[in-house]
């Protein structure tokens, strides 16, 4: 009897992460609950560069955006049904723009449709698409950015789209432009699931936002106003940017800066090293530090410390277990992050505090799929996620 528990507690424990990589793989991993991750199966889909998925609960129902392709040569959207043991069954695919590196879903509200918005890097495009796919489907929207001229950085050449953020009500996209040094504001048509360009956030010439995420203060601080903040972060300038939102008359949104500083132990970058990827959960943020080697031969992540007004400082620097880490995630229960590093190709789990929401140790690590080139975007590890 106590055996058959025992087996059923540990059976309940384990849970599903899917990683993709540049090899052209979504990979199905299993973690036990304490020291073991494994590759549970592995599925030869979603294009040539699989580099983004997003996962829907409610549905169990998993996106996969290919980075393979530009804003001429196409790439693939997918969808795949979730089973319970993590094996994937895909339910459609169409043609997309190509070099997909985000996309958030959106909508729902009031029981209307979802949709999906997907940042194309390589492509300089946003794409929106109808939810759940349909085979062969065509997008919603298609939004071509175009510049001018050139950014004053080389890897401004053109417009550079690297995510799309979901603000906490529900009713505005925001994608930052790398190449464009803004991040570029849309309202939601929860009838239509249409988009709408609003004015843009601008940035200083040659900064770069990259990612960013919402932080809405909690409803019972009687003792404070209501805040919404909206937090960056700058691959170029390698600049941690927070502002304050306000939500417009005309619709729209307004932004004021209330900090900028770079998220690194005495304020200054290594050489080459830039930030990357925001994560928030409680009062942390985490910001990925690309080519620092802050814990040799590992890079490293940022642990930021956010209080109730909305103000960040820094709190701590760990390893990120690998190289070039790109993409993590935080479990449910808040107790775990997975970082996928993209050169190293290894997708390493730390506990996490509750409480204070520092980094601890390691408890599990594993190689998945070929290491890939620190100075190829186009190879490795390309994103991680928790099925929760």
């Amino acid at each position: 009897m106590f055996r058959c528990l025992s087996f059923f507690i540990s059976l309940a424990a384990v849970t599903n992460l899917y990683a993709t990589h540049y090899d052209g793989n979504i990979y199905t991993l299993s973690y036990d609950g304490a020291n073991s991750l494994s590759i549970s199966s592995s599925l030869k889909t979603c294009g040539d560069g699989p580099s983004w998925l997003t996962f829907d609960s409610p549905t169990r129902t998993l996106y996969c955006s290919d980075h393979s392709g530009n804003a001429s040569m196409n790439g693939l959207l997918s969808s795949y049904s979730v089973s319970r043991d993590g094996s994937l069954k895909e339910l459609a695919n169409t043609v997309d723009v190509g070099a997909a590196v985000h996309s958030t879903i959106y909508g729902g509200k009031d029981a209307h449709k979802k949709y999906l918005a997907i940042a194309h890097y390589g492509g300089s495009t946003l794409s929106t698409f109808t939810l759940p796919l349909s085979p062969d489907e065509k997008a919603l929207q298609i939004f071509r950015y175009r510049m001018s001229q050139p950014g004053i950085k080389p890897e401004q050449d053109a417009s550079h789209p690297h995510q799309v953020i979901l603000d906490p009500t529900g009713d505005f996209i925001l994608v930052p432009d790398l190449g464009a040094d803004k991040v570029r504001v849309y309202t939601i048509n929860q009838h239509s699931g249409r988009l709408n360009a609003c004015p843009s956030l601008n940035y200083t010439a040659g900064s770069g936002p990259r990612h960013g995420l919402f932080w809405k203060s909690s409803p019972s601080d009687v003792a404070r106003a209501p805040v919404t903040m909206l937090y960056t972060v700058s691959e170029l300038s390698g600049r941690f940017n927070a502002f304050a939102v306000s939500y417009l008359s005309s619709g729209c949104l307004g932004f004021r800066e209330t900090q900028s500083f770079v998220p690194y132990p005495g304020g200054k970058l290594p050489a080459k090293a830039t930030p990357a990827a925001l994560l928030m959960a409680g009062n942390s943020i985490y910001a990925s530090i690309r080519f620092d080697q802050g814990h040799p031969p590992n890079d490293s992540l940022s642990v930021l410390t956010r209080s109730p007004n909305g103000t960040v400082t820094f709190s701590q620097l760990t390893s990120s277990h690998g190289t070039v880490p790109r993409t993590f995630s935080i479990n449910k229960k808040g107790t775990l992050l997975a970082i996928g590093c993209q050169a190293s190709s290894n997708v390493a789990i730390v506990k996490r505090d509750l409480e204070s929401g520092k980094l601890g140790n390691l408890v599990a690590n594993l190689q998945v799929g070929q290491p890939g080139q620190a100075s190829n975007s186009s190879t490795g590890l390309s994103s991680i996620i928790w099925e929760e």
